[in-house]
């Protein structure tokens, strides 16, 4: 098993910086996470608010990012930069959470990138007012820049993608419903790609 400090690191290296609008001073800015190691990346739809967002990673390196897909219900998007071989988010079993875990969060609050928060899950299910979905609620302190980063256990494993701060806690979208997300944003390409 890791330590901390190896996982705290996988996690900085998968989390990304989106930036919508140019990427200028005064635009918008938020966190997404490498899902595949070919350039695939999942973010929350509010954080990519243009086409071709540029996407910068962990190193430095910037790429105009092409919006795949989007569902505003669960505040999902899905990205493609150009890169190869990235290092990709191994997705963990957000069924299996209990209140008490530790969770470790990933993204760029207020421009600082790579920033870490720990905290414990507090709950799991659906949140007054955001309709019937269900969200992992934990105590990791989030701030603007956070959303579309990724919240993940003690091993890494990435359990949801944050969204929002909701009560004074951390609302993130489970893993469960980012993978069918993904899988979806796969078959509508592969339709699109056939039908060409």
């Amino acid at each position: 098993m890791q330590g901390f400090g190896e996982v705290a690191e996988s996690l900085r290296r998968l989390t990304v910086q989106v930036l919508s609008d140019g990427g200028g001073r005064g635009s918008g800015s938020g966190s997404g996470v490498i899902w595949h190691s070919s350039g695939l990346i999942v973010t929350n739809a509010h954080v990519a608010r243009s086409r071709d967002p540029e996407v910068k990673l962990w190193d430095g390196r910037q790429f105009t990012g092409q919006l795949l897909s989007f569902d505003s219900d669960r505040d999902l998007a899905a990205l493609r930069i150009s890169g190869n071989g990235l290092p990709a988010a191994v997705a963990g079993d957000s069924s299996a959470l209990r209140p008490g875990e530790l969770v470790i969060a990933s993204g760029n609050p207020m421009g600082f990138a790579g920033a870490l928060t720990t905290g414990v899950i507090h709950s799991i299910g659906p949140l007054p007012g955001m309709g019937r979905q269900g969200w992992v609620r934990s105590t990791v302190r989030l701030a603007p820049g956070n959303s579309g980063g990724p919240l993940a256990n003690a091993h890494g494993h990435v359990i949801g993608i944050n969204t929002a701060i909701v009560y004074g806690l951390g609302a993130a979208v489970p893993a469960h419903d980012v993978i069918r997300f993904v899988r979806e944003t796969i078959a509508q390409l592969r339709g699109r790609a056939e039908a060409a």
